[in-house]
């Protein structure tokens, strides 16, 4: 293999406009190759000549002895060759952002050179239109819902406290096997209400974003590393009109602030990288492009959300 061989990087669809072409001149994106606009025409139009109708792949330059197949295999394992993609991907996602609408692609995609790009564009030239149409003057605001592992929130109650409310006496007099049924009904119970209040705060939050939101993603529940020490039990995305942002954002904060042992994180305004294209039933791009693997390639300062993964839109947000 030619060490100096190149593929073609793209990192999301967009309107050709001379603004954005204009704005890609002051960044780098990966490998240090600058983005440029890539559209399906035969020729392209130059700096200065977009087309407010026209789409185009934000793309770049990148070597083929990193970025062919069998290498990202491998490469994926790397993990801070891998932040290190996923945080420059995610940059030059949102400074295009800034001047458009723009629908992410997976991290990593990759073609063997510009004419089959241009060939995977041309084949969703329509699909690609008509969701930019919809996203149009909206973003992304990904919500959290947090409840604590611990057991001494005002609501849920701490254990010993009871304990020695009901008399440190009687306590004592309990056998170990009582002594710990009682433990174990009082960690039920707390239990209980927190996920009593969880509801109650995820509810609060539908009602809001019935008013502020015109789309809603559900993603799983985070747990493990991506989740800390709390549970998290509300993982969602919503698309809301740009001018709406932070007036949902700080209604949200109130709306649950009276609601014990339960933490609200909102992250954003993002990209719509929850919105972007559904998978098509059958690839339409050429055999040789291809992605990465299966991974989560978030923003590595903030894992939500998630950089080019792609959900269909489910519809006005109850």
């Amino acid at each position: 293999m030619n060490d100096h061989e190149e593929l073609t990087y793209v990192y999301a669809v967009v309107r050709d406009t001379p603004r954005l072409r204009a704005a890609l001149g002051d960044i780098r994106g990966i490998s240090g190759s600058a983005p440029f606009l890539l559209r399906d025409e035969e020729e392209d139009p130059g700096p200065g000549h977009g087309s407010a109708q026209a789409v185009a792949f934000v793309a770049g330059r990148v070597p083929k002895r990193e970025f062919d197949e069998p290498t990202l295999k491998d490469r994926f394992e790397d993990l801070e060759w891998l932040e290190g993609v996923a945080r420059t991907h995610h940059e030059v996602v949102q400074l295009v952002a800034r001047h458009g609408t723009v629908l992410p692609l997976r991290l990593a995609t990759v073609y063997q050179n510009d004419a089959r790009a241009r060939g995977a564009l041309s084949a969703q030239r329509r699909a690609f239109t008509e969701r930019l149409t919809l996203l149009s003057g909206q973003s992304e605001l990904g919500i959290k819902l947090y409840i604590s592992p611990t057991r001494g929130s005002r609501s849920g109650g701490d254990t010993a406290t009871e304990d020695a409310a009901s008399g440190s006496e009687d306590a004592a007099a309990l056998s170990p096997g009582k002594a710990y049924l009682r433990r174990r009904r009082a960690q039920h119970s707390a239990q209980e209400v927190r996920y009593g209040n969880a509801q109650q705060a995820a509810e609060r939050v539908e009602a809001l974003a019935s008013r502020f939101s015109t789309h809603r993603v559900r993603h799983p529940a985070q747990s493990g590393a991506l989740a800390g020490p709390e549970e998290n039990v509300l993982n969602d995305a919503y698309l809301v009109p740009d001018e709406r942002t932070e007036e949902f954002r700080a209604a949200l904060a109130e709306a649950i602030d009276d609601v014990d042992g339960v933490r609200i994180e909102v992250t954003g305004p993002w990209a719509p990288y929850s919105f972007a294209m559904p998978a098509p039933p059958a690839d339409p791009s050429p055999p040789d492009a291809h992605t990465s693997p299966a991974a989560d390639p978030s923003a590595p300062a903030d894992p939500s959300p998630s950089p080019g993964t792609s959900a269909s839109l489910d519809g006005p947000a109850p």
